[in-house]
């Protein structure tokens, strides 16, 4: 197929430029023809607060950017990832005006939610999804704590709402989850369109000896992902080893947590391949996050080294870990509850030793490369059988 690729850069990077990467990577190696327009939101910094606000909602300059492209290329899907805040909603009608198919990736809540994370006040928070209007979000500042810039957000997805951009421009959404799926359909988005497919690995690091007797933590260090319960937990007493890898606004938590106590050891950022290492050896992965993951890539990356997990009881992590066979999962935000179960396990070496085959083969059934190109491929074709619709 001729495929082009949508994407914007975070300024700090994440799990979404991981997966965008990887999708590219396996459609060209698929001998597909890939064309990606991309962007970097790192030049956010050069364009003024107006113009900056105006792009966000309808970017005229991408609208006519991908319509050259597709013309140019003749793609057949135009697969997005994301567009906020230097590419804007118009690329899908770009993508139609120009004659292809357009498919959207769902890697956030933000087309529900101006913070893109339903967590708010730390807790979960669903206040502007399916309203018209996200007035909720602006009067809380939930858009980097700013009103102005929560307001143009909230702009952006009321705007884009009244035009009918995605029941419009976008043939088929994808889900990385079943959970996601559900936030999503609720909200108003057409269930025949809403396909899901997890994320995978673009390569397979294989089974590890998970000898190293740690616990171990691999993400932004961040209230959503349940870092303050993570402080909590192993603030107590007699707590087991924890190595926590990662950096984010609670990074001054951890590195007291880290000052005071023997348990833990805060490793900052690493390589990939350090991660990798650290996953190989650790007893099991802690995932405590509080607010509704969409996936979780590193619970993933722990199947794939045979690593059992011990994640929260609801959102994406509550499907991806199979208790008491790949893991274990414990109520959000309940620090006692995590430390005992973690400890529990860290006890009980032969239980981990009996769940890492079975974590490694969840990982082969679900996320391995090639099931996800199969899956792909079938998204794809469904896109182009899509009835017709108007670009205009």
């Amino acid at each position: 197929m001729r495929v082009l690729l949508i994407h914007d850069y975070y300024q700090q990077r994440g799990g979404e430029d991981e997966v965008f990467e990887a999708e590219r990577d396996l459609l060209t190696e698929h001998g597909h023809a890939v064309t990606v327009r991309s962007m970097h939101n790192d030049a956010i910094g050069a364009v003024a607060g107006v113009g900056l606000a105006a792009a966000a909602i309808w970017n005229r300059s991408a609208y006519r950017d991908v319509e050259r492209i597709v013309r140019k290329t003749r793609a057949d899907v135009v697969h997005v990832h994301n567009t906020f805040p230097m590419t804007s909603p118009a690329v899908l009608a770009g993508a139609r005006a120009a004659g292809a198919r357009v498919v959207q990736t769902l890697h956030n809540y933000r087309l529900l939610c101006p913070a893109a994370t339903f967590f708010r006040d730390g807790r979960v928070c669903e206040d502007c999804s399916g309203r018209p209007i996200p007035w909720p979000s602006v009067q809380h500042a939930c858009y980097r704590t700013h009103r102005s810039a929560t307001a143009v957000v909230g702009t952006m997805l009321t705007v884009h709402r009244l035009l009918g951009t995605y029941r419009r421009h976008v043939d088929r959404f994808i889900a990385p989850t079943f959970f996601s799926r559900t936030k999503f359909v609720a909200a108003g988005l057409p269930p025949e369109r809403v396909a899901v497919k997890p994320h995978f690995l673009r390569r397979d690091p294989g089974a590890g000896s998970g000898h190293g007797g740690y616990a171990l933590y691999v993400g932004r260090l961040s209230a959503e992902k349940g870092v303050p319960t993570l402080v909590r937990a192993w603030s107590r007493a007699g707590a087991p080893p924890l190595k926590i890898v990662g950096d984010g606004p609670l990074s001054p938590a951890v590195r007291a947590l880290a000052g005071r106590s023997d348990s833990v050891a805060w490793l900052g950022s690493r390589s990939r391949a350090e991660v990798d290492a650290l996953l190989a050896e650790a007893a099991l992965l802690v995932a405590p996050s509080e607010g509704y993951e969409t996936f979780g890539l590193s619970v993933i990356e722990a199947l794939a080294h045979g690593t059992p997990v011990v994640a929260t009881d609801h959102g994406a992590l509550a499907e991806a870990v199979e208790p008491g066979r790949t893991g274990r999962l414990v109520p959000a935000g309940d620090d006692a509850s995590l430390l005992q179960t973690v400890a529990e396990l860290l006890a009980n070496p032969a239980d981990l030793t009996a769940m890492r085959p079975e974590a490694r083969n969840a990982f082969e059934r679900r996320y391995t490369a090639e099931a996800n190109h199969e899956r792909l491929m079938e998204i794809y074709r469904e896109a182009l059988g899509a009835p017709a619709r108007p670009a205009a």
